[in-house]
């Protein structure tokens, strides 16, 4: 009796164990998803976390699971307790979820390992742009083994539009360059460089190469694939005995010869007679696989002349492949994005352009007398430009599938060719500067692109392009594409004298002209408020003081 009471008193606590199970596991989880998944705290012992919100005895019972079970990630207790600290010491103590989010993009944390490894920080190729999906190193600055602290130069990186410098985020050693010198069309996020904390761990990343854990995930995927096996066998025996029971299909009796029209032109021109073929197609047809077969018998090959012509013509030509740069890329894709989801429509005005000369001579004159930079025709159509759109604002405008963005800020973009492509830098607030200061900082701006210099806040956030090929280059008059997100670009031609008539009879006088095309984005402007825009345009070239009030 004593024996069964002892029996059925075990076999009530083991009733409750299912529930102590899922309680303790429910904690642990709870416990790791929070801490071991952000690796960030404080203290070196990871039992002694503070920022979790449960009851003293859960976290003793994670306590001593953890002292009786370690976990199994590969780390000595050392080398987890000084990752930790260094990453807790970077975030500051904010929302650490949030804050190690974003930085992924650039860096990722890596643990010693049981290859040795110590821990590390591999470096990936940031996003320095809106637009930037891949980006080219120009060279290192800093050199294998050498110290790095915050805010450092690590690299110059070539984005989609320039030259950008990379800064350093963390204080240690550069252990290994993943992308050396000239590495080209890296894709964002990929492993450049290697950082450690401690010099004496440099040596152990020498031979370091990301790629090995990077491909083992891809090359476990790839024995699971039964379908096609599968499919194989069941298509090869139904495919295979129509042909064979095809063949001995005798031409039908008769004087007429049943045969595809590639056949007949086959046996022209090897002056092959039909009769003499026996037809493998449907119903005993001769097909060209027939002409061929017999050919070949014969000891014939089909001549293939074209080829040789086609492969004579090529040799003959001389020819260099130029690389694509990044600039030259984007202006590409984004060019022809433009043109395919953008409906152009372009409108023209001649404006008369001498008082606009006269002005700026006398500006000019000024300018030489304080010492500042002489205005050019193209900083007076900045301005003009920026008015009008201050006028017209419909023009300052973007589309977007749900509603029209109409600008407050009237910033222009300047084209600017240069030896490595096309760039756009802008003039903000371009309508409410002064023409020395849009007439400096256009020169300074343009001298930067052509140095391959500018910054992304120096060509983004524009609402209006202006393109000039008259001044330099001396065209008439062309039509411009749109820079997208933008509705409307200005294509200014060059000044010409034209002769026109005179305020009496038989009288005529010379004066100079100057030809301007809007492109505009007909879904966010209308005809009728395009050409609203070049009147008000067309009235400060040809009133120029007005632009002075």
């Amino acid at each position: 009796m004593a024996y069964a009471s002892r029996i059925i008193s075990q076999s009530k606590k083991f009733r409750d164990v299912p529930n102590l199970m899922r309680h303790d596991h429910a904690v642990l989880v709870r416990w790791f998803s929070h801490g071991a998944q952000s690796s960030i705290c404080k203290s070196g012992d990871v039992t002694k976390t503070p920022y979790l919100g449960y009851a003293s005895a859960e976290r003793g019972r994670v306590s001593k699971f953890v002292a009786s079970n370690p976990v199994s990630s590969g780390l000595s207790k050392n080398n987890h307790s000084r990752t930790t600290m260094r990453v807790g010491n970077l975030m500051g103590g904010v929302v650490y979820s949030r804050e190690l989010s974003c930085l992924q993009v650039l860096s990722r944390r890596g643990f010693a390992s049981d290859a040795g490894l110590p821990p590390h920080q591999e470096i990936g190729m940031p996003s320095l742009s809106p637009t930037m999906t891949e980006g080219n190193i120009a060279r290192w600055l800093k050199k294998e083994g050498d110290k790095v602290t915050p805010g450092e130069v690590l690299c110059e990186v070539e984005t989609d539009k320039a030259t950008v410098e990379m800064e350093c985020m963390e204080e240690g050693y550069l252990a290994k360059i993943i992308k050396g010198d000239g590495s080209k069309e890296i894709k964002v996020g990929e492993i450049i460089a290697i950082t450690v904390e401690d010099e004496e761990d440099i040596a152990k990343f020498k031979d370091y190469s990301p790629s090995a854990s990077d491909s083992a995930a891809p090359a476990a995927k790839e024995p699971v694939a039964p379908p096609p096996p599968k499919q194989e066998p069941v298509e090869q025996p139904v495919r295979s005995p129509e042909p064979k029971t095809s063949k001995p299909v005798s031409p039908p009796s008769g004087d007429r010869i049943f045969a595809s029209p590639l056949a007949r032109k086959m046996a022209e021109d090897h002056k092959v007679s039909l009769s003499s073929i026996k037809g493998t197609g449907p119903d005993g047809h001769i097909v060209k696989a027939d002409i061929e077969d017999y050919l070949a018998s014969r000891g014939k090959e089909v001549p293939a002349p074209a080829p040789k012509i086609k492969d004579a013509k090529l040799a003959a030509l001389d020819y260099v492949d130029i690389p694509h740069s990044q600039i030259r890329k984007v202006t590409a894709s984004r060019l022809l994005f433009s043109k395919q989801t953008i409906p152009h429509y372009y409108l023209t005005v001649d404006t008369c352009v001498d008082k606009l000369m006269d002005l700026r001579s006398q500006l000019n004159s000024l300018q030489e007398a304080s010492g500042g930079k002489r205005i050019s025709v193209n900083d007076l159509v900045i301005k003009a430009a920026a008015l009008a759109l201050r006028k017209v604002p419909q023009c300052n405008s973007s589309w977007t599938d749900e509603y029209i963005r109409q600008y407050n800020n009237v910033n222009i973009n300047v084209a600017v060719q240069t030896e490595n492509g096309l760039y756009v830098p802008v003039i903000r607030d371009a309508d409410k500067k002064g023409l020395s200061s849009i007439a400096e900082e256009v020169k300074h701006l343009a001298q930067k692109a052509k140095e391959n210099s500018l910054k992304p806040e120096d060509y983004e956030g524009g609402t209006f392009t202006v393109s000039n090929l008259g001044g330099p280059f001396g065209i008439k008059q062309f039509c411009a594409i749109i820079n997208p997100p933008q509705s409307g670009i200005l294509a200014v031609g060059s000044a010409e004298k034209r002769v026109i008539p005179g305020s009496g009879p038989e009288q005529f006088k010379f004066a100079s002209f100057m030809s301007v095309t809007l492109s505009c984005d007909h879904r966010v402007i209308d005809g009728a408020i395009g050409a609203e825009w070049l009147k008000a345009f067309k009235g400060y070239i040809e009133n120029p003081e007005s632009m002075l009030l």
